[in-house]
C-alpha cells in the first residue's frame, strides 16, 4: 500500500530543473522562429561558429555548437543545399571534412545576427538586467 505523502514530499514536475530547462528552451525556439527566417537555431549557431572561426573540421564544428555527430552532419547538409557553406577534404587530414561559409552564408548571418538577438531579447524580457546576466552565468556552471 502506498504511502501518504504531504504536498511538499510528491514530485512535482514544474518544479523540476529538466522541465523546465525543456519548457524554456521550446520557448526560446519558437520565438527565434518567429525573428530569424529560414534558419533554425542550430542551423544559426553553425553559422555563427563559422564566421568565428572561417572554416572549421565538421567533428570541431559539432563540438563548438554542442552537437552531436549526426546532428551537425545533417545541420551541414542542410546548410551547403542552402548555398550557405562549402565543404571539402582537409589537405593535412583526409579523414577530416572542412566547412567553410560561402560568400551568402557570411551575409546570411550578418542579417540574422541582429535578428538573433532581438530574439534574445524577447526571450529575456520578464528578467531585469541583472537578473539575465545571472541567469547567464548560473546555465554557464550547469554545462
Amino acid at each position: 500500500m502506498a504511502k501518504e505523502r504531504t504536498d511538499a514530499q510528491r514530485y512535482q514536475l514544474s518544479q523540476q530543473v529538466g522541465f523546465n530547462l525543456r519548457r524554456a528552451n521550446q520557448r526560446h525556439v519558437a520565438i527565434f522562429a518567429k525573428h530569424v527566417e529560414g534558419l533554425t537555431p542550430t542551423q544559426f549557431a553553425a553559422l555563427a561558429r563559422l564566421y568565428e572561426f572561417e572554416s572549421l573540421s565538421q567533428n570541431k564544428l559539432g563540438r563548438l555548437t554542442a552537437m552531436d555527430s549526426a546532428t551537425i552532419k545533417g545541420v551541414v547538409e542542410r546548410l551547403r543545399a542552402k548555398g550557405l557553406v562549402s565543404s571539402r577534404p582537409d589537405l593535412n587530414d583526409q579523414r577530416l571534412r572542412l566547412v567553410e561559409l560561402t560568400e551568402a552564408g557570411a551575409a546570411t548571418f550578418e542579417r540574422a545576427e541582429a535578428q538573433a538577438q532581438m530574439a534574445r531579447a524577447e526571450t529575456m524580457e520578464g528578467l531585469s538586467a541583472e537578473e539575465a546576466r545571472l541567469f547567464e552565468v548560473l546555465l554557464g556552471k550547469l554545462v
